[in-house]
């Protein structure tokens, strides 16, 4: 390396009080001759995790900072990014407080990313001579698996090459962070939204950084305290790992279409109701069957799709997709009679057609109109709202 690196390491904290010291300890006698290290903890706690740090930080020879934030707004992975918008140096490390993370591999992580002019550095205990031993039982080490295994079949290209992207430890070059933020920027779209503790799986597909680089590790057993495992835990990130998903806009359009089918099943219900049981004209049916199908879209988009950027109430939102669905009718009536008259079809096949020939103007509308309009006026980061103390 040319020159020494510059490096802030991150560390977020959840009563963590007793791993402080021993923490500290290790990453000030790792840290090389002549780099510039600093550390941040981005606190969370509920204990005297503060006042410890403090108090640590006045007898190790790096400087030491605790952010202790009284809204833990994002979980972990809000406390990271709280972190990177506090810190300035080119190389953010990411690190646990309990010694699961060995610290004395920090080093190596940016001694990698620079012989390999990597951007993203991940410590993987999937790579050869890597471990997991310090899972307590099989139960932790089956769910490990399975969600490696599930997060890089949802994002095969943007993981290419992470053989472990459920770590916390891991190393990003800053410009990363800020080229995402740029052209986040530029589309005019919020920055990172991180939900619970896997924020390297949201950096890696946010970020997209050029070139990865990994260094194994074997996963230690915590010091001291108890795991924030938990299934309340699991469940964020499967809904972390739906909203990733659907930040892409392809992905979303098939999202979009996939329950938009499912909403022909109640619409062609009443459909059927309205036109077998009734003697009303099949045109005012379909309006009629057109709102059951809406809520029907509505519910599961609002639920499923757009969890992350949705804002305002409900009520609001629903008013707004009814509107925009009740549009299409303007175009799909004409069309339906057009399909009925003069081409003789029957009231439901053309009413199939004609939802299938307004699908990509509708999908547009609204995800323009209803909920990523409404994404643009977010915060391009998450800031996580504390007082920022220098030990």
């Amino acid at each position: 390396m040319a020159s020494a690196p510059a490096v802030s390491l991150i560390v977020p904290t959840f009563n963590e009080a007793g791993n402080i010291d021993e923490l500290l300890d290790v990453v000030s006698a790792a840290v090389p001759t002549g780099w510039d290290v600093d550390v941040l903890f981005v606190d969370d706690s509920t204990d005297n995790t503060p006042e410890v740090i403090e108090k640590a930080a006045g007898r190790v020879p790096i400087p030491v900072a605790v952010l202790h934030r009284e809204v833990p707004e994002g979980g972990l992975g809000g406390a990271v990014v709280a972190g990177i918008a506090r810190t300035s140096k080119p190389w953010i490390v990411v690190m646990d407080a309990d010694l699961q993370h060995p610290p004395h591999l920090m080093p190596e992580l940016v001694r990698a990313g620079e012989r390999a002019g990597a951007e993203l550095v991940v410590a993987s205990r999937y790579a050869d001579g890597g471990s997991r031993s310090g899972l307590a039982g099989g139960y932790r080490m089956a769910v490990s698996g399975v969600s490696t295994k599930l997060t890089k079949a949802l994002f095969p290209r943007l993981l290419r090459g992470v053989s472990d992207p459920m770590s916390g430890f891991f190393a990003i070059r800053r410009e990363a962070v800020e080229r995402a933020a740029r052209e986040g920027e530029a589309r005019q779209e919020g920055g990172l939204r991180p939900l619970g503790y896997k924020i390297l799986l949201e950096l890696a597909v946010r970020c997209r950084p050029r070139g990865v680089a990994e260094v194994p590790y074997e996963f230690g057993e915590r010091f001291a305290g108890e795991s924030k495992s938990t299934v309340r835990e699991g469940l964020r990130f499967l809904r972390h790992l739906a909203e990733l998903r659907s930040s892409d806009k392809r992905a979303r359009m098939v999202a979009f279409g996939l329950i938009g089918v499912s909403g022909f099943v109640p619409n062609l219900l009443a459909l059927s109701a309205l036109t077998g049981l009734t003697s009303l004209n099949y045109a005012v049916a379909e309006v009629l069957a057109n709102q059951l199908g809406v809520v029907w879209n509505f519910a599961l988009l609002d639920f499923l799709v757009y969890r992350s950027v949705k804002q305002g109430h409900r009520a609001g939102r629903l008013v707004g997709f009814a509107a925009l669905s009740n549009l299409d009718l303007l175009a799909r009536i004409p069309l339906m009679v057009l399909f009925v008259e003069r081409a003789g079809m029957g009231p439901v096949p053309a009413t199939v057609l004609s939802l299938v020939v307004v699908f990509v103007l509708r999908f547009l509308l609204v995800d323009t109109l209803v909920y990523r309009r409404r994404q643009r006026r977010r915060a391009a980061a998450v800031h996580g709202a504390g007082e920022e103390r220098t030990a």
